[in-house]
């Protein structure tokens, strides 16, 4: 697993032992920042179940100001740091040890906005719709946001989530991306 291009392009980053995480392809990850960007202009990225943090290091490193790595899991916030600590700029990243939705009421009290949304949860489709949802009724969303979400192929989301549109899906073996705008 590595940062794919920009700033910080070629670095290797760890993963995580074992099965709780499913780290996002290398072949994955450029596909996906081919669709949204494929770099930025600022903005703040949220991985909103940040595994080894690989997706918001690569939207840092592709333009991004800040990346937010949540995630619940210990030891997953240990690599996350030791990702992090790889492109010698944490001041660029937060990482916070919370449940998802813990969270987004907590990035609401902080006054954050978020420009890219980066969602691969466990429990697919209700996780989603779900937080979507929620980051939606706090109004934590740039006029100009995208969602970024990782599922498994046979997870169907819907076309439209209030006033959000699924503007690209596309099938990579066993995963599907599905952007939202």
């Amino acid at each position: 697993m590595r940062v794919i291009s920009g700033e910080y392009g070629g670095r290797r980053l760890k993963a995580l032992d074992g099965d709780n995480t499913r780290p996002t392809t290398d072949k994955v990850k450029e596909s996906i920042f081919n669709m949204i960007g494929p770099y930025f202009d600022g903005g703040t990225a949220l991985d909103l179940y940040a595994g080894s943090g690989g997706l918001a290091i690569e939207a840092v490193s592709r333009g991004m100001d800040l990346g937010i790595c949540i995630e619940k899991n210990f030891a997953a916030i240990k690599v996350i740091n030791e990702n992090i600590s790889i492109t010698k700029e944490p001041e660029k990243f937060l990482v916070r040890k919370m449940d998802a939705t813990k969270a987004i009421e907590y990035l609401k009290d902080a006054g954050t906005k978020i420009d890219l949304v980066l969602l691969d949860p466990p429990y697919a489709k209700q996780e989603i719709e779900k937080q979507i949802n929620q980051m939606l009724d706090l109004n934590l969303l740039n006029e100009d946001a995208m969602i970024v979400c990782e599922t498994d192929k046979s997870v169907d989301l819907p076309e439209e989530i209030r006033n959000l549109t699924k503007y690209r899906e596309t099938i990579y073996g066993i995963t599907q991306i599905s952007i939202y705008k």
